[in-house]
């Protein structure tokens, strides 16, 4: 099964904030279907998502984004797929 996942975090605004968004989708050969940030003055806010996650990624991923130095809030948002 996979899942169609979006994550939504809000970082500091800092060097380097966006590879280490995207380190936990790249160390498992995962690619984000959609990745989009805005800079609102300190803050950062950054969305990353795959429409066909593997279901087994998705907690290893959301933890490592949680594990990342100046990440103010994260949000993940879900729907199961069958496999085709």
């Amino acid at each position: 099964m996979t899942k169609d996942v979006t994550f939504h975090l809000l970082c500091s605004a800092e060097p380097g904030m966006l590879t280490r968004c995207l380190a936990p989708f790249a160390k498992r050969d995962l690619v984000p279907d959609i990745m989009q940030s805005r800079r609102e003055g300190d803050v950062l806010r950054i969305t990353l998502g795959m429409a066909a996650m593997p279901e087994g990624e998705v907690h290893l991923v959301e933890g490592n984004l949680r594990q990342i130095i100046g990440l103010l809030e994260l949000t993940r948002r879900e729907s199961l797929r069958a496999a085709a």
